[in-house]
């Protein structure tokens, strides 16, 4: 029935990206709004949620005008979002402040507080460890940018929003309720508040004993639904501002990295795939419940019913080539002129002149800490071995091949949790567009490299899919056929021993500079 589609919308750190898709994953239409963020002192990060109504409705009736699809084929909207991100709602269904990032680290301290004591065991209290694995399967990361650390965040250094919160958001289920008026989250959004027992995936719920411990109110947490929920049509008010009927069903939907793995057509068990976007990850969709807490990284709900899906995100991937972009080489107050028209691709013009190795530099891509394989919220990226031939085109080169190498350092941790070698990886993401960088992962992963098609489309494409299947219009084990492979990128031998003594190089940067950063680090914030 490709006569229907959903209106897919996959709300980003840095952009909204909005898609007319069929049920069968057809896309119609593609719109993008940017949106900016505001980074405060001690670890801040806060996004205003007028500027996401704002771009939805504009970027909605960009599409409905162009007449792309008849407006009442549109049957739903499904929407994906960042994941650990904190929305206060006031009682006149306002936000109170804007939207706490998932960067955000200004609550470690009280996660930390909340799990001292002996005995510990990687930072942890040891019995609270294991109450929070046996019943959630994982525990709030110590680095502070979960969502409950965002919410103790509040509750302890801004006492006045906490208790004029009546419920506390997920962005994706903030947007719902913008479409429908009902404050829900579905089982998998819920999961970073680490307060609800996921032993069941038919019925996730919110735990007494957790919620004791962290100290929160049930009335402040919406209530719970599954993933593939349908929670009603468009209120009016809604519907009248996006351009559409009051007909058109919401559906529940997912965070990022649930809908990403829809949308990259690795949803057979152990099958992975590789994100490369603001932020990066690899996912598999598995059959049962795991942790690995030493490298942060357990199996939560997914999109998929009555299916858990290995998590893990590592904080800087192609938002590290954005860095170099703005920060380093083409500064907006000094350059501007100078920057190109299309600076990702030169960027890859750049990368492809440099040989493999990029002439002995070594980039490290923890420009805002880390979360996997280590939870370390005061690394820091660097540039080692810069030499007086050091080259822009250098620095483009060992940017993408120090995310590469970050990269690696997880996969190998995933292989293990997994029990198995996974053979090859589905890249996505806006990186994955970049035929060189692919060929770079291909050669440090040393894994053939699946480039999907069109893969900045794989988010809006995961959230179509997600509707089609609440709608009743799709079943999930025909996605993998819907999904276009562009081209595979397979490992160049000849590259594999330089690139695994640049790997070990690499590893021992981390260790050598871990210490250093805390140091520097908490030294700044005590002056600032």
């Amino acid at each position: 029935m490709s006569d229907s589609y959903i209106l897919a919308i996959d709300l980003g750190t840095s952009s909204l990206k909005l898609a007319l898709v069929s049920v069968r994953g057809e896309v119609a239409g593609f719109t993008t709004r940017t949106l900016s963020i505001s980074y405060l002192p001690g670890g801040g990060c806060e996004q205003d949620t007028r500027d996401w109504w704002t771009a939805i409705c504009s970027a909605t009736r960009e599409l409905v005008e162009k007449k792309l699809v008849p407006v009442d084929d549109i049957i739903g909207i499904s929407c994906t979002t960042t994941w650990s991100g904190t929305v206060a709602l006031g009682a006149d269904d306002q936000p109170l402040m804007p939207c706490i990032m998932w960067m955000d680290s200004r609550g470690a301290p009280h996660v930390k507080k909340l799990f001292g004591g002996f005995p510990q065991v990687e930072g942890y209290n040891l019995p609270r460890l294991l109450k929070w694995i046996r019943l959630t399967g994982g525990v709030p990361g110590l680095s502070g940018k979960d969502s409950i650390s965002h919410i103790l965040f509040l509750k302890n250094e801004r006492p006045d929003v906490y208790r004029a919160t009546k419920k506390f958001l997920e962005p994706m289920d903030y947007l719902n309720f913008r479409f429908t008026g009902k404050a829900a989250a579905s089982y998998a959004t819920i999961t970073l508040h680490w307060a609800t027992d996921n032993r069941d995936l038919s019925k996730v719920q919110y735990s007494d004993a957790l919620l004791g411990v962290l100290g929160l109110e049930r009335d402040k947490l919406p209530d719970l639904l599954p993933a593939g929920s349908v929670l009603g049509p468009l209120r009016a008010e809604a519907a009248r501002e996006l351009g559409l009927s009051e007909k058109v069903q919401v559906v529940m939907g997912t965070p990022d990295i649930q809908a990403a793995a829809v949308g990259s057509g690795a949803v057979r068990d152990g099958e992975a795939h590789l994100c490369i976007g603001t932020s990066s990850w690899i996912i598999a969709h598995l059959p049962y419940k795991k942790a690995d807490l030493f490298h942060n990284m357990a199996t939560l709900p997914s999109a998929i019913p009555n299916r858990f899906m290995l998590t893990n995100e590592q904080e800087s991937a192609a938002g590290a080539l954005n860095f170099l972009k703005d920060s380093l080489l083409f500064p907006e107050d000094e350059l501007a002129t100078a920057m190109p028209a299309d600076v990702h691709q030169a960027f890859g013009a750049m990368a492809a002149r440099i040989p493999p190795g990029s002439g002995g530099l070594l980039f490290t891509p923890f420009l805002n800490g880390e979360r996997s394989p280590v939870d370390d919220r005061s690394v820091r990226g660097s540039f080692v071995n810069l030499s007086l031939t050091t080259t822009r085109a250098h620095l483009v080169r060992a940017v993408m091949e120090g995310v590469a190498f970050n990269t690696k350092w997880l996969f190998g941790f995933c292989e293990k949790f997994m029990g198995k070698r996974v053979e090859q990886l589905t890249i996505i993401g806006g990186g994955a567009r970049s035929d060189v960088w692919c060929q770079i992962f291909a050669d440090v992963l040393d894994r053939p490299m699946r480039q999907v098609k069109d893969p900045v489309m794989a988010n809006t494409r995961g959230a179509a899919f997600i509707g089609a299947n609440a709608l009743g219009r799709l079943k999930f084990e025909e996605v993998p056929d819907l999904v276009p492979i562009a081209k595979t990128w397979e490992p160049q031998p000849a590259h594999r021993k330089l690139y695994d003594e640049h790997f070990a190089q690499f590893l021992e940067v981390y260790r050598g500079t871990s210490k250093v950063c805390a140091k520097l680090n908490k030294a700044q914030e005590s002056t600032s």
